[in-house]
This record gives structure tokens, C-alpha cells and sequence, in this order.
């Protein structure tokens, strides 16, 4: 490999690194919603250069985690409901139409088999007498790599990197809040629907109907909104949210 690539990436794994160990801190609480962070205070905790490290603040930047402000660095955002309720809604939105776009264009036969052994993956984990703490994280898994297969349906390179930069905003990725359902009571009643509505969706696209299939898709993202108000009814729950500690209130009922 030539020096120059070998350099380029090796400052990408760096920066890649400083901002997974960032967005760690952040969400685990150790920087608070307010707190300043400069280049060279993230430089002396986590012992990496400052190129890699300027791309990385800008980059929590983009990704809403962080907020610059006027006399130079950034600060830890805090987040509303309605932050999250528009994070959420953009997600589904665009998987919404991503959707529409397998249904209308149709999809490649090997793509909507993925789809379906994935399907039947679930259906044997939802339907399992007990959910334990490990069957919700491998539900976490599975469930991933569906929505991951629902978007390489849509054959859009353009929409995949737009879906992309939307997950990236806290609290929108649809598995964001299926660990906090283990302690929950409706955990068996939300996950149920939650595989209806992947049922339904291949359904819709199988049988080339755009509409429904992007309706059911903006209507499954919800679920996440509502898995949300579910955990934040107590502070036992509220403390398992990844990046509890972001959010300015607990969330009112919208359902």
C-alpha cells in the first residue's frame, strides 16, 4: 500500500474511532447535555491526534449529538420529545419510501428470500414461550439486518446514504429502544405487532402495492416513539433508554 493511502487510513480508523468512544461517553453520561468539549480536552482523555479528532466533533455535530457555539468548540446537546418524535418520523419516512420503491420497481428474487428467511427467523424468536435479555438482543440483530435488507431493496444507492445519515440521529435507529421492552409488560404485544408489520410490508411489496407498503412502514417507526413513552413511565425503566441522560423531559403520551 502506498505511504499516502496507508496514511489516509489510518486517520480514518482513527477518527472512527475518537467518535464511537465520544458518542460513548456521551450517551453513558459521563459528558452532560450543556458540557463544553474542545479539541484538546478530547485529545488529552482519549490520547488521539487532533486531525482525527476535529473530524470527529464534526462529525457528532452532524449527527445531532453536539452543538457548536459561538466562542469556539462544541457543547452536548440535550434533546425534546419532539427531537426524537422528528427523528423518528424521518426514519420511517424514508424507509417508508424506500418501501414503495421495492414494491413499485420490484425485487431481485435473492434480496425478497433474505427477506423471508429473516421473517421466519423472527417468527420462531417472538414466538418462543419466554423472552429472555439474550433473546431481545438477538431480536436486535435479526431485526437490523431485516430493515438493512428492506432498503437494499429499494436498489436506490441514493436513498441508502440518505437512510444512513437519518439512523445516525440519536434516538432514530428502529432498534434504538427493543432492549428497554425486556422489562416492559407489553414487551410480547409490541414486538408482535412490530412482526406483523414486516409481514404485512413483504406482503405489500410482493404484490406490487406502494402505497400500503410505505403507509405500513411510516406506521411501524411509531413503534419506537411508543416503546419510548412506555419506558419513561418509571425511572427504572427510563435509566435502561440509551442516552437517557440527552433527553430535557420524560416524553408524554402521543397514541
Amino acid at each position: 500500500m502506498p505511504v499516502q493511502a496507508a496514511e489516509n487510513e489510518r486517520a480514518s480508523s482513527q477518527t472512527v474511532k475518537a467518535q464511537l468512544s465520544l458518542r460513548d461517553l456521551i450517551l453513558s453520561g459521563e459528558l452532560k447535555p450543556g458540557d463544553r468539549i474542545s479539541e484538546l480536552s478530547v485529545v488529552e482523555r482519549l490520547g488521539i491526534s487532533r486531525t482525527p479528532i476535529r473530524m470527529a466533533l464534526v462529525r457528532l455535530e452532524e449527527e445531532g449529538f453536539l452543538e457548536a457555539i459561538p466562542s469556539g468548540g462544541f457543547a452536548v446537546k440535550a434533546f425534546s420529545e419532539r427531537d426524537i418524535h422528528d427523528a423518528i418520523e424521518m426514519r420511517g419516512t424514508l424507509e417508508g419510501f424506500a418501501a414503495r420503491l421495492a414494491a413499485e420497481r420490484g425485487v431481485r428474487n435473492a434480496v425478497m428470500l433474505q427477506l423471508k428467511d429473516r421473517l421466519a427467523q423472527l417468527d420462531e424468536l417472538v414466538g418462543r414461550p419466554t423472552l429472555s435479555v439474550d433473546d431481545f438482543s438477538q431480536y436486535v440483530g435479526l431485526n437490523g439486518q431485516f430493515h438493512a435488507l428492506l432498503i437494499d431493496a429499494a436498489d436506490s444507492p441514493v436513498l441508502a446514504r440518505q437512510i444512513d445519515r437519518a439512523l445516525n440521529l440519536p434516538f432514530a435507529s428502529p432498534s434504538g429502544f427493543v432492549m428497554v421492552q425486556a422489562m416492559l409488560p407489553e414487551a410480547r404485544k409490541i414486538l408482535t405487532i412490530a412482526q406483523d408489520h414486516h409481514h404485512c410490508v413483504v406482503r405489500a411489496i410482493e404484490e406490487r402495492e406502494g402505497a400500503r407498503a410505505e403507509a405500513l412502514m411510516r406506521e411501524h417507526a411509531r413503534l419506537a416513539h411508543r416503546n419510548l413513552q412506555l419506558a419513561f413511565r418509571n425511572q427504572g425503566t427510563r435509566d435502561l433508554v440509551p442516552g437517557a441522560v440527552l433527553i430535557k423531559k420524560p416524553v408524554p403520551a402521543r397514541y
